[in-house]
């Protein structure tokens, strides 16, 4: 399990591989999560990306994304973006065009 920690605001990242996701927690509680499957030996596909409404407007999914997106280069694999909101993310963030291999519409 790989994790960040945020002292500023208590936020903790997570990479929970047993799970299939990297989580955002407050404390122990989960705030927010990217589910990921993983169709081959060298991608990631990230499904799913959810913030609990109770944290909302706070940027934890961004936080969340880059720190899966992040986690998943060091690893040196590649990034599938069938998530919507982490499409959106990449878009934004050009940096990750190099890991990235966008699904087929």
């Amino acid at each position: 399990m790989t994790s960040a920690d945020d002292t500023d605001d208590g936020i903790t990242l997570v990479h929970v591989p047993e799970r299939h996701r990297y989580e955002v927690r407050d404390g122990n509680a989960v705030a927010g999560f990217v589910q990921y499957t993983v169709p081959d030996e060298t991608h990631v596909d990230l499904i799913h990306t959810e913030v609990d409404d109770a944290y909302g407007g706070r940027g934890l999914a961004g936080r969340v994304v880059a720190f899966a997106l992040a986690d998943i280069r060091a690893r040196d694999l590649r990034i599938i973006p069938h998530c919507p909101y982490v499409q959106s993310w990449l878009k934004k963030h050009p940096g990750y065009a190099d890991v990235t291999d966008w699904p087929e519409a």
